[in-house]
């Protein structure tokens, strides 16, 4: 299994309140800065983010940028279910450090449109 494939299925499955997968995947050392607030993240949070958001997101379709055995680097849309969808395009880079996922940083964009639009794909294809 590629490590793009290990990451989307361990967050899936976290999405569904399983973390062991994560758990395996992640470094102990894992760090992550929030870069709007600066602060430092470490897996727990994370989980603890997704346990929070789980009912209200729906993670689309993931394109890998560049992956290799250090390094993986995708893109993916997320859809908001509030009042109005509210979608964002993520880009996430993943350094691996003793084949550990060792640090991660994400650049999110909101976007002011539907990224399933002329697509070959739809958000019920991910819920």
């Amino acid at each position: 299994m590629s490590k793009a494939d290990e990451f989307n299925k361990a967050w899936d499955l976290g999405m569904q309140g399983d973390f062991s997968l994560v758990d395996a995947l992640y470094h102990p050392d894992y760090i992550t800065v929030d870069h709007q607030t600066g602060d430092h993240i470490d897996i727990e949070a994370d989980k603890e983010l997704i346990n929070q958001v789980k009912d209200m997101v729906t993670i689309g379709p993931c394109r890998v940028i560049f992956e290799s055995s250090d390094f993986l680097c995708l893109h993916r849309y997320l859809r908001f279910t509030e009042e109005e969808p509210q979608y964002n395009g993520v880009i996430t880079a993943i350094t691996y450090q003793e084949n550990k996922i060792f640090r991660q940083e994400s650049s999110v964009q909101t976007l002011n449109y539907d990224p399933s639009c002329n697509q070959d794909w739809s958000w019920s294809d991910f819920e």
